[in-house]
């Protein structure tokens, strides 16, 4: 990703929420209340403490946030589980230093846990955003009473210990919030693990999804620290300059993000999130998952791009004294859970220690601060490491002797570049036998025999057997059918386990069925996105082939935006989210994806909503994929939807990833307005969506375009700036359309954006030519002459 975007956060509707300010407090003493209304504000002005509602939500909690930055960013709220259900709430110090939320009724809704009674207790908001409780005549913060500090939410803040403090019983670690309208205890932690040597882990739920802290590297904003001793463990960072505000939070999605506000009339700017691409997901690349130590496991999976399964090793150990370290530079040290640690050895006492027991598969220095002491050892398979260009550790490898020598640093020697070598010409071979057999036979049997062998021993692809899966559907019963496409149908089935899934049956009339079947396992089974569709496995027997995929219970985005009942329970908060959503699986495919993925298909049917109704991009049949240096094909068989095509691919067969960026601007029109590009017909006029979208954006009328379902919830910032940036997706020439990395931007930023230019298809007539251009070299389409279904292998 590119560093330090402008971001948009997510607005907290403080304008709308929070109460008129009666007067203002620097403190509160015992006896003394703050009621909705009233604040408590830091002695530099800073931070702000009081009532708020975030989102838009109408409950009511007490938080703090930045007072001059425009977001006004809530760093820490007191009643996060609790909330208060009007404005009638009070916050109240008693004689003993113990704060109270009361309710209307006096009841309590929150109170914090004190280390000990006051005898002339104060409350004070610091200018760190710290608010404590402490004897009115103490001025030692170490001795408070009680610190908000101690009991962080979702935020990291300069000068916080983020970590165990043994002798209070402590361990300050980070929750994210439920979503942005309920601050409730999230699905996400992140917090330190004293297990082994301490590191830091971010899960969801119980499931490791990340580790380490995020940018350690040296920066002109901050400077993290580390403690460690019998009573503490610790990280915390200090901003090097006053100037700057700077703040790691955990955010509802799962991802620690960093911002910093320099000017702070201007607002927040995205710094680093922790995982900045899919090697740093916990564990992505396996077991030993460093293919320069070791070789793939399997390694056409690994040609394909997944490395779930990680590396084994080319020779066998022998710990008779026939192993020696191999150094490797650059490196993010593996998973400490499994590690033991010294603190007082040197380097060569610790290669002696690990070489003395046969288990020790690796060793380094202690000090991550590149001063070189001490010792840590891991023992079992090396878990989630990585190779970085800067700024990573030391790790010395145990190897068989005939491994290392002659090696230098970082370096495996011509028999592991030989290894790589062989990997890839595997992989290459692997995909010319598929393209050979397939075009050699074309009777489902044959193909199916082949995939069944090749899908089992090659690609990890879990097969399903036919009876659980008839089982699962009732023998395909049509009360289980989801629906059908250009494929087959699609049905919903339960297994024994009671796992609900979704499996799309090739139909026995469909000729472009065995293509797509390919296409969907080479593709899909390679990639891993929280905003793409997952496929658990397949099933390819006697006359049949199926694909199982994870089951979304709500279905596909046109069941909602399109029905008149349905579009109602689809507000404007959730379509931003799925907008936002669609936008980040398309830059995964096209950007950080190893295959780069043209879909080709994206459209309303294709965007699949989970239980939360996040999107989830699916049908992979028509997607293509680019290598090395290539940028753009063409084809003389065009497929696709009309309505959702680029002008120079409907027309001219041209495709490229600014196909994908004019249909997600067809999708964001349609989400927006909650009607069909392909048939819209205006009774004034005879524009198509885009010409229409495009006309009331240049008129200052962009509000006729918006859904009347969503009119008492949308956001007119968010509206505005989700349709110009459609606008500027589905221009006539694809060089004005932005990639989807800008796109990403745009949709989070309060930056300028160009103004557009006449859309693509812009009324009727020009679609209509369109369509006919492109019809005119096909044989087969589908029979309501939307989507194309013809296929050819490329």
């Amino acid at each position: 990703m590119e560093s330090c975007l402008p971001i948009l956060l997510h607005s907290l509707c403080f304008l709308s929420h929070v109460l008129q300010i009666s007067y203002a407090l620097d403190s509160i003493s015992a006896g003394e209340n703050i009621t909705d209304g009233q604040t408590i504000v830091s002695a530099g002005g800073k931070f702000e403490l009081g009532f708020f509602s975030p989102g838009s939500s109408k409950n009511r909690y007490v938080g703090i946030w930045y007072k001059k930055i425009p977001d006004r960013r809530v760093v820490w709220v007191a009643n996060r589980e609790n909330p208060l259900s009007d404005s009638s709430g009070v916050l109240k110090l008693t004689p003993q230093g113990v704060l109270t939320l009361l309710n209307r009724t006096n009841g309590v809704i929150w109170s914090c846990n004190v280390s000990r009674l006051a005898q002339n207790p104060i409350t004070q908001l610091l200018d760190s955003a710290n608010f404590v409780v402490k004897e009115g005549n103490d001025n030692e913060l170490d001795d408070a009473i009680w610190q908000s500090f101690d009991h962080p939410c979702d935020s990291f803040l300069a000068g916080m210990k983020f970590g165990i403090d043994r002798a209070k019983g402590l361990d300050r670690y980070l929750t994210s919030w439920k979503s942005t309208d309920d601050p409730s205890p999230g699905d996400f932690t992140y917090r330190l693990d004293s297990l082994g040597y301490p590191q830091l882990i971010l899960r969801n739920r119980s499931v490791v999804q990340y580790r380490g802290v995020p940018q350690l590297k040296p920066n002109p904003v901050y400077k993290f620290g580390f403690i460690f001793n019998k009573n503490e463990i610790y990280y915390y960072f200090n901003i090097l300059n006053s100037s700057i505000t700077s703040i790691l939070v955990l955010k509802e999605n799962g991802i620690a993000e960093r911002f910093t506000a320099i000017d702070q009339t201007r607002g927040w700017i995205w710094y680093n999130p922790t995982q900045t691409d899919d090697c740093d997901t916990y564990a992505f690349c396996g077991a030993n998952g460093n293919c320069n130590w070791f070789v793939p496991k399997y390694p056409i999976d690994w040609g394909f791009g997944d490395w779930s399964n990680g590396c084994v090793r080319r020779t066998k150990l022998d710990c008779r004294g026939g192993d020696e370290f191999l150094k490797n530079t650059q490196v993010k040290l593996p998973d400490t859970r499994l590690s033991w640690f010294n603190e007082s050895m040197n380097l060569q006492e610790c290669e002696q220690t690990c070489l003395g027991n046969c288990s020790c598969m690796a060793y380094s220095n202690l000090d991550i601060s590149g001063q070189g002491s001490g010792c840590l050892l891991w023992f079992g398979d090396l878990i989630d490491i990585r190779q970085f260009n800067e700024n990573g550790q030391d790790i010395y490898v145990r190897m068989a002797a005939s491994e290392v020598g002659g090696s230098s640093s970082g370096n495996t020697g011509a028999r592991k570049r030989t290894g790589i070598i062989v990997s890839i010409v595997l992989s290459v071979v692997f995909l010319l036998v598929i393209t050979v057999i397939y075009m050699k036979y074309k009777k489902a049997g044959k193909v199916l025999a082949f995939s069944r062998q090749s899908h089992s021993e090659d690609l990890e692809l879990p097969l399903f057997d036919l009876t659980t899966i008839v089982n699962a559907t009732n023998n395909f019963s049509d009360d289980n059918k989801l629906g059908e496409g250009g494929f087959g149908a699609v049905y919903k089935g339960v297994l024994k386990n009671g796992q609900e899934i979704a499996v799309k049956r090739l139909s026995e009339s469909s000729r472009q069925g065995q293509v797509e079947f390919k296409n969907e396992i080479v593709y899909i089974t390679k990639l891993q996105h929280r905003n793409l569709v997952k496929i658990l496995g397949c099933c390819i027997e006697q006359d049949e082939m199926m694909l199982i995929y994870e089951f979304l219970p709500n279905r596909s985005l046109d069941c909602f935006i399109f029905d008149q009942e349905k579009c109602v329970s689809l507000d404007w908060p959730m379509r931003f989210t799925i907008i936002n959503g669609i936008a980040s699986g398309l830059l995964y495919l096209h950007r950080d994806s190893r295959l780069r993925i043209i879909h080709r298909d994206l459209k309303a049917e294709n965007i699949l909503l989970d239980n939360e109704r996040n999107a989830k991009i699916s049908d992979f049949g028509l997607a293509r994929s680019f290598g090395g240096n290539e940028s753009e094909a063409s084809t003389k068989r065009v497929v696709g939807t009309f309505g959702y095509m680029s002008p120079e691919y409907a027309i001219n067969g041209f495709y490229s990833v600014k196909s994908d960026v004019f249909s997600f601007g067809v999708l964001v029109l349609e989400i927006v307005s909650g009607k069909r590009n392909r048939g819209f017909n205006h009774p004034d006029n005879r524009l198509s969506l885009l010409g229409y979208a495009w006309t009331l954006l240049r008129d200052q009328k962009f509000m006729e375009l918006i859904d009347p379902s969503i009119a008492s919830t949308f956001n007119p910032v968010e509206v505005l700036r989700s349709i110009h940036v459609a606008l500027l997706c589905v221009q006539n020439n694809p060089h004005d359309r932005p990639e989807m990395s800008s796109v990403v931007t745009m949709l989070s930023s309060e930056s300028t954006l160009p103004q557009p230019k006449q859309p693509g298809f812009f009324d009727e007539t020009s679609v209509s030519e369109a369509s006919s251009s492109s019809n005119s070299k096909h044989n087969n389409y589908s029979a309501n002459e939307v989507t194309i279904s013809q296929l050819l292998p490329r």
